[in-house]
């Protein structure tokens, strides 16, 4: 079974222009996810799916390969389609573009559930919340699952939340303050890992649907599916990202990797 990973990197963003060309000791934020990519060893064929000529050539002379895509693309997803539309691959991985600490292995963890189960069409991953400020973050996007580890929602607020804190002081959620002493609420808080795992036959159709009510209220192009009736496959690993979304992240994830005992 054919299997490829393509990572969306775009150069305009609003909050972090340029964000893959950024330097992490001494390589392009995109090639550090790309070589990580490659670590992977269910997957074939690694791509970088972009609409700018300057991350094309970056990627093409560390030796990746790049598609050249539309300006016009909304989502990342969007972007990551029209690659798939080019290729034979069965199963795609999209590989965030900005998560330059990925492995291999969490890909792999990823991929499994569409190889072992011709009825999952979809997969993605979450890692256990551990500190009180993600549960608030609504950077940090919250997701609850079922008994069988499919997706039942998405979202940034803190969910699911706990109704035993009494003290409630007119706004929509409990202060975050309630909890100031750092303890979480019992039961299972996880934070979604946007690492999407598609059939072809799935990722091919996303583009065709229209934004959906919960999606838009959220800003979470996750619900689109979701709201459309597709189950999606939600896998526990024990791992915590540090993606780039501003400047203050780049700088983190630098020292991080200068650490001689980083892995």
């Amino acid at each position: 079974m054919a299997i490829a990973a393509v990572i969306p990197a775009r150069y305009h963003s609003s909050r972090f222009p340029g964000k893959p060309l950024a330097d992490i000791c001494g390589k392009p934020m995109v090639q550090h996810v790309y070589e990580r990519a490659k670590e992977a060893t269910l997957v074939g064929e690694t791509i970088v799916a972009t609409e700018d000529a300057r991350i094309a050539d970056v990627v093409r002379k560390f030796g990746g390969k790049v598609v050249m895509t539309s300006p016009g693309h909304r989502t990342g997803t969007e972007r990551v389609a029209e690659v798939a539309g080019g290729i034979e691959a069965e199963i795609i991985a999209n590989i965030q573009g900005d998560e330059p600490l990925i492995c291999g292995e969490i890909i792999d963890e990823a991929i499994r559930p569409l190889i072992s189960d011709e009825s999952i069409h979809i997969s993605t991953l979450k890692s256990p919340i551990t500190r009180v400020s993600d549960w608030f973050n609504p950077n940090v996007v919250k997701v609850v699952t079922d008994r069988e580890g499919f997706a039942l929602y998405f979202s940034r607020s803190p969910i699911p939340f706990s109704h035993h804190k009494p003290e409630w002081d007119g706004r929509f959620i409990f202060p975050e303050q309630e909890y100031e002493d750092g303890s979480l609420p019992s039961g299972p808080l996880y934070r979604h890992i946007g690492l999407y795992v598609y059939r072809r036959s799935l990722l091919l159709s996303i583009s065709q649907m229209e934004p959906t009510p919960l999606e838009t209220t959220e800003g979470l192009e996750q619900l689109r599916l979701l709201e459309n009736g597709w189950r999606m496959k939600v896998v526990p690993i024990d791992y915590h990202p540090i993606g780039v979304d501003t400047p203050e992240d780049l700088r983190e994830v630098r020292e991080m990797l200068a650490r001689e005992d980083f892995p």
